[in-house]
């Protein structure tokens, strides 16, 4: 299994196509090694809101959009399944004066963030997560 091989994309529900799939996915993992993380499988799945909000009330018993839902399977090495709103990073993207692309770049890093060991419950944190998520994609050479 190459190292690439262990993050998928899929689109479940919604008219979308990721650009560059192969480059986020050596991206992510390049993110990950050098964060002394090992990855065994992560899917990314992109969704609609309705699609996300169902899975939030069913899983997590919250009534709230988000733009990201993590649920990671396996710590070492790294498991899970993440969520995506794509209807959350069009509205996100405009909100923070972003482009589409650099707002869900930015969010499928934080996903991965979150499973390699950085949080963002406290100020603190966020800003960690902030910085964090800047230097990767900082490190693209796509898009």
């Amino acid at each position: 299994m190459s190292l690439d091989s262990a993050i998928s994309f899929y689109v479940e529900g919604i008219a979308f196509e990721l650009t560059h799939p192969k480059e986020i996915s050596s991206w992510l993992t390049t993110i990950a090694v050098e964060n002394n993380a090992s990855l065994s499988q992560i899917e990314y799945i992109f969704c609609s809101d309705e699609y996300l909000l169902d899975i939030n009330k069913q899983y997590l018993n919250h009534d709230y959009y988000t733009d990201i839902i993590t649920f990671p399977m396996k710590t070492d090495p790294v498991e899970a399944t993440i969520f995506i709103s794509i209807d959350r990073i069009r509205e996100q993207a405009i909100e923070y004066k972003a482009t589409f692309l650099d707002e869900l770049h930015r969010v499928v890093v934080h996903g991965l963030l979150h499973l390699i060991g950085f949080n963002d419950k406290t100020e603190e944190e966020q800003d960690l997560m902030t910085l964090q998520e800047d230097a990767c994609l900082e490190k693209r050479d796509f898009v």
